[in-house]
């Protein structure tokens, strides 16, 4: 894509979620000239649940956004709830499109930045560029597949019988396969297919593990903000429990509990770190056991939540494992596993920058 492109596309998005009027407000007078001077363009203010309902986002990721300072949300003198303002729920709009292009957290950072369309334009020609990847990476998987079906399609069109083990020519595309470069129709090597192979496979990348029986303390909390609620009180407990001395493998997983659900102001969190056997917990912490068991495992960067529709959607089409419910049944039994928390409670790293999402499986009934 040329850089009039990116330009042109830059534009029209700008144009898209602020308007044109709104962008030249922003030109002569700022954020602060955009609040004040939205006149009867101005939307109505949205609370939490109702932009969570409205975008379909979970309260958790909106609240993330604003952590990292994509969007902020207030309080009026009138109104208990959190609310979001015009400009808010717009550059959620510009923030929901972004990822749906895969563009990551960081750079819709930048490009949502005042004054930084230089450093946002190449961002996304990097963002092309990664997209040309995957495209070469599809093309070459297609060239191969259409090898394939052709030879197949002349035999069953020849009146013969199938086999791709001893069909020469299928046997021939394979032989091929082995050599450094293919004598076929694109002349495509082993090492592309392979190369193709890693592109597509970073797209959904799903592991099947065992998690072994634990002992863990667990911390629950439902209302405002229950994550960053029991986060703090599981901060303090780790750190006054030396944990990081006395077990230097502890884990830490989370799970909504109760899950958000329609009509309910609120909706919980609970917190589990692994801990000895022996130990004893102060309250409001409880000692539990977890039976552990098989899961499949898809690593996700912290915020980036929607992964869990697609992991579902993935796992639905998955020929060997399909989910089982097992708990806790918060939700549905499956995880958040928070990776790497011993550098984060000793101070090696700020916070939590990477997720495993975790879902209980099961091998499929092959007589089915």
């Amino acid at each position: 894509m040329t850089d009039e492109k990116i330009g042109l596309t830059w534009t029209l998005c700008r144009t898209l979620f602020y308007g044109q009027e709104l962008q030249e407000q922003r030109a002569a007078g700022g954020r602060n000239s955009l609040n004040n001077d939205m006149g009867n363009r101005r939307m109505e203010s949205m609370t939490v649940s109702e932009v969570s309902r409205s975008f379909h986002i979970s309260t958790r990721m909106l609240r993330y956004y604003e952590k990292i300072g994509l969007i902020s949300s207030g309080r009026r003198e009138d109104y208990s709830y959190r609310v979001y303002d015009a400009e808010n729920v717009k550059r959620l709009q510009y923030i929901l499109i972004l990822r749906k292009l895969r563009v990551p957290l960081k750079h819709i950072a930048v490009i949502l930045g005042d004054g930084r369309q230089y450093e946002s334009l190449e961002l996304l020609k990097q963002q092309v560029r990664e997209l040309g990847d995957e495209i070469s990476a599809l093309s070459t998987i297609r060239s191969v597949l259409e090898l394939f079906v052709t030879r197949l399609d002349e035999g069953i069109r020849k009146k013969l019988q199938p086999n791709l083990l001893e069909d020469r020519e299928i046997s021939a595309i394979v032989s091929a396969l082995r050599l450094p470069q293919i004598n076929l129709k694109e002349k495509l090597s082993m090492d592309q297919l392979n190369e193709a192979q890693k592109v597509l496979n970073r797209s959904m990348d799903v592991r099947i593990l065992y998690l072994p029986p634990a002992t863990v303390a667990s911390i629950q909390y439902t209302g405002e903000n229950p994550e960053e609620h029991t986060g703090k009180l599981l901060r303090s407990f780790i750190i006054s429990a030396n944990l990081p001395d006395i077990k230097k493998d502890f884990r830490v997983f989370g799970f909504n509990n109760p899950s958000p659900a329609a009509g309910q102001r609120y909706y919980g969190y609970e917190f589990w770190v692994t801990v000895p056997e022996d130990m004893q917990v102060p309250f409001p912490f409880e000692k539990k056991q977890f039976d552990g068991g098989l899961y499949a495992a898809h690593g996700i960067q912290m915020g980036d939540f929607q992964e869990w529709q697609l992991f579902s959607e993935y796992l639905k089409s998955s020929a060997e494992y399909e989910p089982e419910k097992r708990p806790p049944f918060g939700m549905g039994g499956c995880l958040e596993e928070h990776l790497n928390p011993y550098s984060v409670y000793t101070g090696e790293i700020p916070e939590f920058t990477q997720l495993d999402l975790l879902t209980p499986v099961k091998r499929k009934d092959s007589s089915r």
